[in-house]
């Protein structure tokens, strides 16, 4: 914080403290805060307000009517203080009464007051009260002395826990409400199922003393445990499990980055000298964090937030002496982990043997502790709400990522049922896997390209365990969204050259890179963009790389450089109409020929292909043909855009089935666009991975299909128990007159011809 943000927060933690440490009944203590602080701040009114019996009592005051005080109570969301509390947020207000959550108090007599600010008390991460100031005059409340009140709103939490002011159900989120099964949703991270013993991850660690005695020691606390922690990431970066090279080496570079940050530690010493203890020092600094992560729309930059808070936490139990995590202390059974969200290296510090399962409050696809625990080969489940309010510590719990859900408690019927599909599963699996060395050939003798989707190098064991034909879709921009920085050149370039190298002779298509929408990159300036309403159509994709020349520039170089001596598979996604694809392709030659002028060994061949996701482009495909090397589908985006239907809309995403009559007639027409011409045409994404679905895009005459690795196994079974002939006829006659989904009559149809579905 600024001098002046700190000068004003130490006289007032001055004083405090002396009013802390008397023998005054805690109701005297919170008279003289508001006086203090009011006084201090040159504000006509300081209001405390505490969450008791589930509202919010407005506890002290100086310059409210007194006999509001213990009168005057707001539910949560109920006004400006409950909605601070509700929403864990600081609010300052010129002019309080247009705010659409102003609700006026007559008893309090504050209509005469026009500015407010409010800050809230937060203990073990939640709300238990708000400290409020307000002002006759209109105006908002200087930066310095919004810092100053949310300093004093962590010492408050101190004074009043200790003095019992607030109820034990506001501070205690430790226990379940219920003993009873329960089933809780959650969405799926990394793919599996597990069951053992709830382990929190860390208990939190509650600060007892927040005001410091001696500032300078406090500092040096805090030296010293920078020094310990950067210590322990340095060991765990050198002995990670995954070699010295690939992303996850990547994520725990980033992850250092942070740990070495500077304007972190300066922030806390900032902190330290207003008067704060180590720990309340470091736990100031991370509920700022926390505040501005409630903040940000962009999930990367969450993200990189939560790798921030991890060590956060970490450097917090060094300084207080409580080293205690799970890991530490060691997984005693095959246990469950449970947090509000984890750090990569916070995964890596546990017992595999014991570590089954993962589940988070939070947590993302793109998030570091995802791309570790898909490699370590352990089940998450992310976005389980009150997980940490329903499960206690040593419940039992049963987790199924296929389900979406987490059951707790389960009863001995649940437990044996679970066994049993656990091992169904597992056999399945024995019998997909025996499947590795033989072709997908239908009954009719159709033979099927099964290819896997990829994005990290790690992904390319895959090939060799499902037999896969080769990689439909390398997702370049993985590389980009695991990376602190811009990935230069010559770090893309030997990544692609290791996929190569590991794939052998199976063909691997590289899509350039996709960012923009969901996939924005903190690195990259995107203010001129401004906030999209639809980022999904947006400046995303092709259309951005084509903007951002020097990026698809320096990927081109490094993916010609890296296929030297074999043939290269480029495929450019988004596209939208035939000019596009063009330029994407100039751009990619007059590379080649410019690594050629130097004397640079260049692939023998390159392959050019798009994405087809933008239903325009199924209109002008003849246009386009005659540049075109392949096609593929790009179903997710596709069906979205054919529906006009956000898939990531909570009440959309289910609505809109991959078998109606729309997506296979409008597959259906492209395939007659391309049969005949010799340019292959697949289908990536979801939709080929799924056997029902697959079975019908089989039967729409698409035989290459790329999906993820878990599916090859499946997608083969059915693909062999087929007949692809008798199927096609069977889909002619149900798309003349075809029902509202063709889900149920070709479910029938399989059923009656002996399909192996999944």
């Amino acid at each position: 914080m600024p001098l002046s943000a700190v000068a004003s927060a130490r006289e007032i933690l001055t004083r405090l403290h002396d009013v802390m440490a008397s023998r005054s009944a805690a109701q005297a203590k919170l008279n003289s805060v508001v006086g203090i602080i009011g006084e201090a701040l040159d504000s006509e009114v300081c209001s405390i307000y505490l969450l008791r019996e589930g509202v919010l009592e407005l506890f002290a005051t100086r310059g409210l009517a007194q006999e509001a005080v213990h009168v005057t109570k707001l539910a949560l969301g109920e006004g400006l203080v409950g909605s601070i509390a509700r929403n864990v947020e600081t609010l300052n207000l010129d002019e309080a009464a247009i705010h659409p959550d102003f609700a006026y108090r007559p008893e309090t007599g504050e209509e005469k007051f026009h500015s407010f600010a409010g800050v809230p008390i937060i203990r073990r991460e939640r709300a238990v009260g708000v400290l409020a100031v307000q002002h006759v005059e209109s105006r908002r409340y200087d930066d310095v002395e919004i810092e100053a009140l949310q300093t004093v709103g962590m010492v408050l939490s101190e004074l009043i826990a200790n003095a019992g002011l607030i109820d034990n159900a506001s501070s205690d989120t430790s226990r379940p409400q219920s003993t009873a099964v329960d089933r809780v949703p959650g969405f799926k991270l990394v793919e599996g199922m597990a069951a053992g013993v709830a382990v929190f991850h860390q208990p939190r660690i509650v600060i007892e003393h927040t005001v410091a005695e001696d500032t300078e020691a406090e500092r040096h606390r805090v030296y010293a445990a920078f020094d310990k922690m950067r210590e322990q990431i340095d060991r765990m970066a050198s002995q990670a499990e995954f070699g010295v090279d690939g992303e996850h080496q990547e994520v725990l570079e980033t992850y250092k980055m942070f740990a070495y940050d500077e304007g972190w530690s300066r922030r806390i010493n900032e902190a330290i000298e207003s008067g704060l203890t180590a720990e309340a020092a470091i736990e100031r600094v991370q509920q700022r964090t926390r505040q501005r992560m409630r903040q940000i729309d962009d999930p990367l930059l969450r993200d990189r937030m939560h790798d921030l808070e991890d060590l956060s936490n970490r450097l917090i139990r060094i300084v207080s002496g409580q080293l205690g995590t799970a890991a530490q202390l060691g997984l005693r059974h095959d246990s469950i982990l449970i947090a509000r969200n984890l750090g990569p290296a916070e995964l890596l510090e546990y017992d595999r043997r014991r570590l089954k399962g993962v589940i988070l409050e939070e947590g993302s696809l793109t998030a570091h502790v995802t791309i570790v625990a898909r490699a370590m080969g352990v089940p998450m489940l992310g976005r389980v709400r009150d997980v940490r309010r329903l499960i206690a510590e040593g419940d039992r719990l049963l987790l199924d990522t296929a389900t979406e859900q987490v059951i707790i408690r389960p009863s001995a019927a649940m437990d044996e049922a679970f066994d049993t599909r656990l091992a169904q599963t597992q056999q399945r699996r024995a019998v997909f896997a025996a499947l590795r060395h033989v072709e997908p050939v239908t009954r009719c003798g159709t033979r099927i390209h099964v290819n896997i989707n990829a994005g990290l190098r790690d992904d390319i064991a895959a090939l060799d365990l499902t037999g896969a034909d080769g990689i439909g879709l390398f997702r370049t921009e993985f590389q980009f969204l695991v990376s602190a920085t811009l990935p230069q050149r010559e770090r893309q370039q030997r990544l692609y050259r290791d996929v190569l190298d590991a794939a052998g002779d199976r063909p691997v298509v590289f899509r350039t890179v996709d960012i923009g929408g969901d996939k924005a990159l903190p690195y990259l300036n995107h203010d001129e963009e401004g906030d999209e309403e639809n980022p999904a159509m947006g400046w995303r994709a092709l259309r951005l790389a084509l903007e951002r020349e020097g990026l698809m520039k320096a990927q081109a170089r490094a993916l010609l450089e890296a296929a030297a001596g074999r043939q290269l598979n480029v495929m450019f996604p988004m596209v939208s109409e035939p000019w596009e694809f063009e330029e994407a392709r100039t751009l990619f030659e007059a590379q080649r020929e410019w690594l050629a002028a130097r004397g640079k060994k260049l692939p023998v061949d390159i392959r050019y292909g798009a994405m087809l996701e933008v239903p325009a482009l199924a209109d002008v495909l003849d246009m386009l043909m005659p540049r075109l090397d392949f096609l593929s589908i790009g179903t997710n985006d596709l069906t979205q855009f054919l529906f006009a239907a956000d898939r990531a809309h909570p009440k959309l995403a289910v609505r809109y089935d991959w078998m109606s009559p729309a997506i296979a007639r409008f597959l259906r027409r492209v395939q007659r666009t391309l049969h005949g011409t010799g340019k292959p045409l697949a289908v990536c994404g979801e939709m080929g991975g799924r056997t029902l679905e697959a079975m019908m895009l089989i039967g729409l005459g698409i035989d290459r299909l790329s999906i993820t690795p878990a599916a090859v196994g499946p997608i083969k079974a059915m693909v062999r128990s087929l007949d692809r002939t008798a199927l096609a006829a069977h889909l002619e006659t149900l798309l003349v007159n075809p029902p509202r989904s063709l889900r149920e009559p070709l479910l029938d149809w399989a059923r009656e011809n002996g399909v192996e579905l999944a």
